[in-house]
């Protein structure tokens, strides 16, 4: 199925993006290693299924140096060894954000806490909830993975 709209090439929806990126920056900014901010955007992606997030932030995260192990285990990051403590702890916070109807009791932070300080924990959460967000756009608006290049999102809101 084509794309159904883009969003960048309407004046509101070209503001709407603008306004998206200019917060991903502040995360992108923030102290919350930029491998732990693609693992979880990716982790969100693949739950939802969204093909051109996961295309995305593959890429992303390959341009960045992250190894290929790591980023085919994403989807059994509890069945890897490849990835620390802090990051199974972002990851598990990903899951349970992304999964809102399953967390019936909430979403935890207990093991956020021990590895983050309030500065890279603010950055995960608004990562989980932008990587959503823009799930939800992608998915809608049927943007496919393919043809990603890293580095195109930046330069587009440039």
């Amino acid at each position: 199925m084509d794309t159904r709209f883009n969003l960048f090439e309407n004046e509101i929806g070209l503001k709407l993006a603008k306004r998206f990126a200019g917060i991903a920056q502040v995360v992108q900014q923030s102290p919350l290693p930029k491998s732990t901010q693609e693992l979880v955007a990716l982790r969100a992606s693949q739950i939802n299924g969204c093909g051109h997030c996961i295309d995305m932030h593959v890429k992303e995260a390959a341009a960045a140096g992250e190894s290929a192990v790591r980023l085919h285990l994403v989807a059994a990051w509890r069945e890897s060894t490849v990835f620390t403590e802090a990051e199974q702890a972002a990851l598990a916070l990903a899951e349970e954000g992304t999964r809102l109807a399953d967390a019936h009791q909430g979403v935890s932070d207990a093991r956020v806490r021990e590895h983050y300080d309030d500065d890279q924990v603010a950055a995960l959460v608004a990562v989980v909830a932008l990587i959503n967000a823009a799930n939800r756009l992608a998915v809608i608006l049927h943007q496919r993975g393919g043809s990603y290049e890293a580095g195109m999102f930046t330069a587009a809101m440039g």
